[in-house]
């Protein structure tokens, strides 16, 4: 049966290509297809379950949101081409464009895509909070929007939100894809199988899917966005994506030119092609693009702070001078030169990452390493003239490991003792949300382009997650539900900058290093720029020959 299905797929594939070829006079002409490898299974094409990258990449380009965000994390309109807020911030009011239609499909009458409506806006996310679709979105709209009645269709061009208090940052939580609009006539045709059949509105159709295999993805004629100049986009035929599971198997293909390019890079392969300063070395640099871009994610160490817990009781990390001297102990500059080959910026401000509007290191500083700021730290917390030091087991995952060895190392260059375990990520993820690891790595990628989103995991009326240091502290709690319901964004940036400072005081995460998205990218490829959400954006990508 599966080679059966396999033979399928080629057929398929090479039909694409078939009608996809348009030859010159020449004759040589041939269709535009852009190719990728995703090394994790694809398991579902709903957006509902677009919970990581292996799902948000292809639903990206088979569905749009009612907005959507630009280069610069600016929030753009997509479905809808405008929207207004109240004068109490309770009510965003969306008008809809009058150009956007369902890809075609056999779900509708005589297979072709009918218009986008308001109604299929409050289908979509009505969907996400449905407990029988068991979306791992449902959590977005949690006490947020109104309860009776959060979405409206006011007519088919107007589309109204009401929320339970002013929060600002839901027109970010509207950009992910899990608030993508989907065709309420598919998901009552296909049903659960949906997963294997979406009609969206996006640049790119689906033609063909063989799990495990290959994702088979066709332009759509009929997509609403254009150039500047007035071209229809996208510009590229179509795409294919494979799901070889072995990196080495994918940077093979990408040196093959098989792959158009190479989202991050294994260590295992980043000293053949980076050197330590993060350029490419003189081999590589002729034939490949080195792409890096600052990204939302960063790395840290999570420090547990309830003082029920006996962990806690019994450590030296109760104490806030000694994570202030950890914090000072480690040198983030020469670990992203020597074990991330420059990948990436030291984290020496707050939790909020570079590459969000309201990021600014002049005014939120965190810790550049001083050891001699440490030792006196612990001295003042009575760690001195030999008294011994209870060792500080720390938690990661094996891949982490050495960035692991490093900190105990310098951490012990001051006189903290830590002892590295490594666990697999579901158990670490168990002990984390159950108060069971007092010190961990941990990081934090953005879904949408708010520091709310990352301050939100040290709100002490969240539970872990996202809040596995279990903080608490009531101002940093006020000054972030002022900043959710303000409208002004300096004010906002303002507000989110003191509640920054106010967590590195209190100090109960070290933060790492800030992370850049990293691609190697074929020198044909044109117009692939990269975003610091790490979206994969195809729209306006171009193939030479």
């Amino acid at each position: 049966m599966k080679i059966i299905q396999s033979v399928i797929l080629c057929l398929y594939l090479a039909i694409f290509t078939t009608l996809l070829t348009s030859c010159g006079s020449n004759g040589k002409s041939k269709a535009k297809i852009f190719r990728y490898n995703e090394q994790t299974a694809l398991p579902s094409l709903d957006p509902a379950f677009a919970k990581n990258q292996a799902v948000v990449w292809p639903v990206y380009q088979l569905f749009n949101s009612l907005v959507t965000t630009n280069s610069n994390m600016e929030l753009v309109p997509a479905i809808a081409k405008s929207w207004s807020i109240s004068s109490d911030g309770l009510t965003y009011t969306f008008t809809l464009r009058d150009d956007v239609f369902f890809h075609d499909n056999k779900c509708f009458n005589n297979g072709k895509g009918r218009k986008v409506v308001a109604a299929d806006v409050v289908f979509s996310l009505l969907r996400i909070t449905d407990k029988s679709v068991a979306s791992p979105g449902g959590w977005i709209f949690n006490n947020r929007v109104d309860s009776i009645q959060p979405f409206t269709a006011l007519n088919d061009s107007v589309f109204v939100l009401k929320l339970l208090k002013p929060y600002h940052p839901i027109l970010g939580i509207l950009s992910m894809q899990y608030c993508s609009v989907v065709a309420p006539e598919a998901v009552k045709y296909y049903g659960a199988e949906f997963r294997r059949n979406p009609v969206g509105t996006g640049p790119f159709y689906m033609i063909a899917w063989q799990e495990g295999q290959a994702l088979v993805l066709r332009k759509n004629d009929h997509y609403f966005e254009t150039d500047s100049a007035g071209n229809r986009l996208p510009y590229i035929d179509g795409v294919k994506i494979s799901y070889y599971d072995s990196k080495a198997t994918e940077f093979l293909l990408f040196r093959q030119n098989k792959l158009d390019f190479i989202n991050d890079i294994d260590p295992s392969f980043k000293d053949e092609v980076l050197t330590k300063k993060g350029v490419l070395r003189k081999e590589w640099a002729d034939k490949i693009n080195l792409i890096t871009h600052p990204y939302l994610n960063i790395e840290y160490l999570g420090i547990l702070n309830d003082g029920n817990n006996e962990l806690v009781k019994n450590s030296p990390l109760k104490d806030v001078r000694v994570r202030k001297a950890l914090n000072h102990a480690i040198d983030r500059k020469k670990l992203v030169l020597y074990l991330r080959n420059s990948l990436g910026t030291a984290a020496e401000s707050g939790f909020v990452p570079n590459g969000l509007p309201s990021f600014n290191d002049t005014i939120v500083k965190g810790y550049e390493y001083n050891p001699g700021k440490a030792i006196q730290l612990l001295a003042e917390a009575g760690y001195k003239n030999g008294k011994p030091f209870v060792p500080i087991k720390l938690y990661t995952v094996p891949v982490y490991a050495d960035i692991a060895n490093y900190i105990a190392k310098q951490a012990g260059e001051v006189g903290i003792v830590m002892e590295v375990e490594t666990v697999q990520k579901s158990l670490l993820l168990d002990m984390t949300s159950n108060e069971r690891a007092l010190c961990f790595r941990g990081s934090w990628i953005g879904d949408y382009p708010d520091a709310e989103n990352y301050l939100q995991v040290f709100y002490s009326k969240n539970p872990a997650p996202p809040n596995y240091t279990r903080y608490n502290n009531q101002q940093y709690d006020m000054l972030l539900e002022k900043a959710i319901a303000e409208t002004d964004d300096v004010v906002r940036y303002r507000l989110y900058q003191q509640a920054d400072k106010l967590l590195m005081q209190d100090a109960p995460i070290v933060p790492l290093w800030y992370d850049e998205v990293i691609r190697l990218v074929h020198k044909n490829i044109k117009g692939f720029t990269p975003n610091s959400l790490n979206l994969l954006d195809l729209r306006k990508v171009k193939i030479e020959d």
